[in-house]
């Protein structure tokens, strides 16, 4: 077993393919990168035959958490980043990992902070990126972060951490690592979870990953279709009364701007 797998979760024909994996060839501590995909093509097969990438495709019908499940099951790395074919990482990703690794042996999820890029160009993410890094004040703290209470407090108004950012250490965790069946929040509900098992997060306040918006993003597709606030509620309805929901959804439909 290797130490870190980098798996790209492949769907259709992302015209920013190429560019997530030469983001990933340009690791200065190479890792293993492999391709899963549950909507396999020539194109696709084409591509990953060009870098010399393993591809993996699963049976079924396409849907995000068996996707991205498929993907931690394939990966044979003790830790494994989902990475998304859209966005870039920088070039010290697996560096900053196995850092992070041999000072904290006991860390379950490594995280880092991330770059918004839309219409090709890197942007600030404005008020809301300023939220984020608030609510990961506590994680700034790694020699705090294998407590649970202190795991948690980030996650009491919501995900302030981009997923393809976040490596999880997949020999001490429980599989399936995504689960409840949701399209959007899964990721804030898998880390809510792992919040109250046994490990540390560690999150490196460094922009090692550049998460690209655009027409196609999943993220606008659920904006679109209420998806997004729909499970988001759900999720807030698990932590805080009705009508402190209220109050946090108003703010998070403001947000919803920042995808548009």
């Amino acid at each position: 077993m290797g130490f870190h797998t980098f798996v790209i979760c492949a769907y259709g024909q992302s015209p920013y393919l190429e560019a997530c994996i030469r983001s990933l060839k340009a690791q200065t501590v190479p890792s293993e990168i492999i391709c899963t995909t549950s909507t396999f093509s020539p194109w696709l097969k084409g591509i990953l035959k060009k870098y010399n990438i393993p591809l993996y495709v699963r049976d079924g019908e396409s849907n995000i958490q068996d996707d991205w499940n498929f993907a931690v099951e394939k990966a044979e790395g003790q830790f494994v980043t989902i990475a998304h074919q859209d966005d870039l990482y920088g070039r010290h990703y697996g560096e900053e990992l196995r850092r992070a690794c041999e000072r904290w042996p006991d860390m379950t999820v490594f995280m880092s902070d991330a770059v918004l890029i839309k219409k090709g160009r890197l942007c600030w993410g404005g008020a809301v990126e300023v939220v984020k890094k608030l609510l990961r004040l506590p994680w700034r703290f790694p020699g705090l972060c294998h407590i649970r209470a202190v795991k948690e407090s980030g996650l009491l108004l919501g995900n302030p951490v981009m997923c393809p950012s976040c490596s999880y250490k997949k020999d001490r965790l429980d599989l399936p690592l995504f689960t409840g069946g949701y399209d959007f929040v899964l990721d804030w509900e898998c880390m809510r979870r792992l919040a109250c098992e046994p490990g540390r997060f560690v999150c490196v306040e460094k922009p090692l990953l550049y998460y690209r918006v655009h027409d196609g993003a999943t993220t606008k597709a659920c904006i679109r279709d209420s998806r997004r606030e729909r499970e988001e509620r759900q999720m807030f309805e698990k932590i805080w009364p009705g009508r402190i929901t209220d109050g946090i959804m108003v703010l998070y439909r403001l947000a919803y701007r920042n995808y548009q």
